[in-house]
């Protein structure tokens, strides 16, 4: 994943502590396609996702917490939205519904989940002191940088690869260095288990483009 040239040099400081860094462990995820590093062996917990339609989808998050630390990836399936959307629309026009009620939103839903999840930080009330353009192994998403109210920092990523979508946090006290085992060690795998990475920027809702094999 690109990352401004802050967030490398901070890299260097993690692994100049051995004993910090050995903790970490390699994760991976086959259900939900993702790998990356995490302190320790996080907690899994499924739990359910309001989109910005007001569909209900299911999610699991994965996370680690240490005293202020926190680390977490969550995992939202937006995979059947379509099929939900329908048997809305079916029961609404059913019911007598008007044309702007029984509207299938299921493409427009799918298609603003990256800007949807970025608002939702955004709205929290922290500082953001970054929002860009990144990507994972050329998976397109958002990137930001937020102060909150106790001084303690968050680092978000937020991607969505075959109609998933991936919201990472990490949040660290004041002058803590920025997670930067987490945050760049985010991957994509296949069913198979292999990580993916692409030859050219991949958006989802469009043909993925070939991988580097």
């Amino acid at each position: 994943m690109r990352m401004t040239s802050f967030i490398a040099a901070s890299l260097s400081l993690f692994l100049s502590v051995p004993s910090f860094a050995q903790e970490w462990i390699d994760y991976a995820s086959r259900g939900d396609f993702f790998g990356i590093n995490f302190p320790a062996e996080p907690k899994v917990k499924d739990i359910t996702y309001r989109t910005e339609y007001n569909s209900t989808l299911p999610a699991r998050v994965h996370s680690y917490e240490n005293g202020p630390n926190h680390y977490s990836v969550t995992v939202v399936d937006y995979t059947n939205l379509e099929k939900l959307e329908a048997e809305r629309v079916k029961s609404c026009k059913a019911a007598g519904g008007d044309g702007d009620t029984c509207n299938d939103h299921s493409s427009t839903d799918t298609r603003g989940a990256l800007l949807y999840a970025t608002w939702n930080f955004i709205q929290k009330g922290a500082k953001v002191t970054h929002l860009a353009y990144s990507n994972v192994d050329r998976v397109e998403g958002h990137e930001l940088y937020l102060t909150n109210a106790d001084g303690s920092r968050t680092f978000a990523g937020i991607y969505m690869h075959e109609n998933r979508l991936y919201i990472l946090e990490g949040t660290v006290p004041a002058n803590s260095p920025p997670p930067a085992l987490f945050y760049q060690s985010m991957g994509f795998l296949d069913k198979d288990g292999k990580r993916i990475r692409y030859n050219t920027p991949y958006s989802n809702g469009f043909p993925p483009p070939s991988r580097q094999r």
